[in-house]
């Protein structure tokens, strides 16, 4: 956790989106749906309704300031609570004020602007309690512990990691790249947008596994394939997002905006067990640069992949699916 050389509250800022709506082309506003948002995933998707011609979406905001932020002995005045939505990809930074429901009250209130052209998949939202303490204006004194996902693309409210899966022939693709890896059933590449994962369809049978919608023993294997692939992505991912953090003067790395920060929020707390988010990273980071500790943590990286990718559930089916049919055959 940050040190701050002065008074803070020591609980977040508790933060819920109450509605969303769109301004379509022709001026028009469609009220979405409260499915376009889940308070449980801490996310928004502004692409459920199906419009391809939306413009502006309005999300309204309630915020929960902790016990004591408003107390008479308060050590900070002029108390403000600011939304901020931020964008990595696109670098666009917003930010509105909220605005007390009651003069005595901890909730604030208010709505968010997002504007589409400003954004090209998902942004980050927090919320920000700022004061003045010892005469410091602009200073917080609390926030939101987990950031909320306004997705500007997706048809659902979910926070997990997004990918593309492509399919294509590695040895005759015109990705050139890819002819390197002509003997591998898929890649994964890190660099676009959003994780790419590349399915090689000269592998013979890998496709009709995957698209199939069978049962038995070929949905077991088929999902233990999909456990494999999801393992390899999520290694792949936290590699690519501990590779290229941004740090602080004082040394200290920064969580990224984009699903590298996502990756990192879901995947740390196995990575590092017991210790805040905020403290895992900063451990992963020393461990990365320094001169010691990265291969062991090669392990607690494994481990965390293959947790996401529900692999052991995926093994044990397709090992009780084996099982009854052999048998089977010895009846």
């Amino acid at each position: 956790m940050k040190i701050y050389p002065y008074k803070r509250l020591n609980r977040p800022v508790a933060l819920r989106v109450t509605s969303v709506s769109l301004r379509l082309s022709d001026g028009t506003r469609d009220q979405l749906e409260t499915s376009a948002y889940s308070t449980q995933q801490q996310a928004v998707a502004l692409g459920i309704a199906g419009h391809t011609d939306w413009v502006t979406a309005t999300i309204g905001l309630s915020a929960t300031l902790p016990p004591g932020a408003n107390a008479p002995d308060a050590a900070w005045s002029d108390l403000e609570v600011l939304a901020v939505l931020t964008d990595g990809e696109t670098n666009i930074r917003t930010s509105v004020r909220l605005e007390q429901d009651r003069a005595d009250g901890r909730d604030w209130s208010g709505s968010l602007e997002v504007f589409r052209d400003d954004h090209a998949g998902r942004a980050s939202l927090t919320v920000h309690a700022v004061a003045t303490v010892d005469g410091i204006r602009g200073r917080a004194v609390a926030e939101t512990d987990r950031t909320w996902v306004i997705d500007t693309i997706s048809d659902e409210p979910v926070r997990g990691l997004q990918l593309d899966v492509q399919k294509a022939s590695f040895s005759r693709t015109s990705r050139d790249w890819l002819h390197a890896y002509a003997d591998a059933p898929w890649i994964v590449d890190t660099s676009a947008r959003v994780p790419t994962v590349f399915v090689n369809t000269d592998v013979e049978g890998v496709m009709d596994l995957l698209d199939s919608g069978g049962s038995g023993v070929e949905s077991k294997v088929r999902d233990l394939l999909v456990a494999q692939m999801s393992t390899d992505v999520w290694t792949a991912v936290f590699h690519a997002a501990v590779g290229d953090l941004e740090v602080e003067p004082g040394g200290t790395p920064v969580f990224p905006t984009d699903w590298k920060g996502e990756v990192l929020r879901e995947m740390l707390p196995d990575v590092v067990p017991g210790a805040h988010v905020e403290q895992a990273l900063r451990e992963v980071h020393r461990r990365r640069t320094g001169d010691a500790g990265w291969a062991e943590l090669q392990t607690r990286i494994h481990y965390a992949a293959v947790r996401r990718a529900d692999a052991t559930k995926a093994l044990g089916n397709a090992i009780r699916s084996l099982e009854q049919m052999n048998r089977g055959s010895h009846l």
